[in-house]
């Protein structure tokens, strides 16, 4: 039985996504081969190799994947799979926008059904995931030949390195001509990725604007070391870009540290950030629904407490 994970990489190093899906595959039984398909990703194979867990690293390189288009990733993915011989029975990879963009077209193309974002794992046909918002957990079992699953990584820990397992060279599909990327904006900051931060500082609809939200909440983002998100109401109001938002519709995080400024708590926030070790909350209505997850509350104008916050760290 091999384990089939897709890197998530920038052709230059894996993205932290990979490692926690490593683990999960890990805790599958069987052998965890990783494939790497870029072009010019010679390096992020290599890093590949190091993971502690790993087996085999399959690459696929070419110019084809240069900008990783779903469409051609997963015709990749399936042709991997169905090389096999049947050897993959499980396709595993992060349940972040590169792993739902591709997995559900995998599941597709292998004519088998997708288990999204498990929590868990009981037996390699048998998995947990969150139902209704998080709400609820499920246990689902599959009997389909290729299990093809998304993994929530907020649910397993990252491996570590100390891997050297070899690296294979795949037959690279070709060009299917599907897509063809436009354009690409990147959001740059110098701030801890919103994914994998240990603290987390988030302003709600209540920052009132854009202005407010960076002029209040960034001096103690970077007191703190943290990275900044925001409710869907925020990202939904032009306070700050898309992949600022957390929730059940934006990233899933869990740091060490969370703090929810101006944030009401609607249910589909909540299902992406409950998790977190320790939950700070800032709101000015004392019946706003984050207080029922907050380990610490706070009921105060938030353009007094934020700046008496940060002067105090």
């Amino acid at each position: 039985m091999t384990i089939l994970v897709i890197a998530e990489h920038d052709n230059a190093s894996l993205k932290g996504a990979t490692l926690n899906t490593v683990s999960a595959a890990a805790k599958l039984g069987g052998d965890v081969a990783v494939l790497v398909v870029g072009a010019g990703s010679g390096a992020a194979a290599e890093a590949a190799a190091k993971v502690a867990g790993v087996a085999k690293v399959l690459v696929a390189d070419s110019a084809a994947f240069a900008e990783q288009q779903a469409e051609n990733v997963a015709a990749q993915i399936v042709a991997v799979v169905q090389a096999s011989g049947g050897a993959i029975s499980h396709v595993l990879a992060a349940a972040t926008t590169f792993g739902k963009n591709v997995l559900p077209r995998v599941a597709a193309l292998l004519d088998v059904a997708q288990i999204s974002e498990i929590v868990g794992i009981e037996s390699p046909d048998t998995f947990v995931r969150p139902i209704y918002a998080g709400n609820a957990l499920a246990t689902v079992k599959s009997s389909d030949s290729v299990k093809v699953i998304t993994v929530r990584t907020t649910a397993f820990e990252a491996a570590g390195e100390g891997g050297a397992a070899a690296v294979e060279q795949v037959a690279a599909v070709a060009d299917l001509g599907l897509s063809k990327l436009v354009g690409r904006e990147l959001t740059k900051s110098a701030r801890p990725e919103l994914g994998a931060a240990k603290i987390i500082v988030s302003g709600g609809r209540g920052m009132g604007s854009s202005e407010n939200y960076h002029r209040v909440l960034e001096p103690l983002a970077d007191k703190l070391g943290a990275a900044m998100g925001a409710s869907r109401a925020a990202v939904d109001a032009g306070y700050v870009p898309n992949d600022y938002q957390v929730g059940q519709t934006g990233k899933i995080v869990a740091p060490q540290l969370y703090v929810a400024v101006g944030i009401s708590g609607a249910i589909q926030h909540l299902a992406g950030m409950k998790d977190s070790k320790v939950i700070v909350a800032i709101n000015k209505d004392p019946e706003a629904p984050i207080f029922q997850v907050a380990d610490y509350g706070l009921v105060a104008d938030l353009f007094e407490a934020v700046p008496q916050l940060t002067s105090a760290v």
